[in-house]
């Protein structure tokens, strides 16, 4: 006879976005999306840390990913905003003020190969 054994989930809290900090990074994207600098988002909600990746495309690394990480509250910020090479762009206490990174600079891909 078959036995039923009960799925086993992870009960360890975690880490997530507050609802008006998710406000404040939806309509940052909403506003990239209209650009046409964003198509895609991807939300990761772990133990230390919580994640708003942005995509330009749909199959390739995020180009701009923002983290919560409350361990750095005290610190440097509990919000900073990466590029897609891993570098800081802004690092801060309050979500607007490091979501500001997308208001004052324009995100332009730079073409170094052959002219098309």
């Amino acid at each position: 006879m078959a036995s039923i054994t009960p799925l086993q989930f992870d009960k360890s809290p975690k880490i997530a976005f507050h609802r008006t900090e998710m406000s404040a990074i939806l309509d940052i994207y909403g506003k990239m999306v209209m650009a046409g600098q964003a198509k895609d988002y991807a939300i990761g909600m772990h133990e230390d840390h919580a994640v708003f990746a942005i995509f330009r495309r749909h199959a390739e690394a995020p180009t701009w990913r923002i983290e919560k990480i409350p361990e750095l509250r005290n610190r440097q910020g509990a919000f900073v905003v990466y590029g897609n090479q891993g570098q800081v762009l802004k690092r801060g206490h309050d979500i607007k003020t490091v979501l500001k990174v997308f208001e004052t600079r324009k995100f332009e891909v730079l073409n170094f190969g052959k002219p098309s």
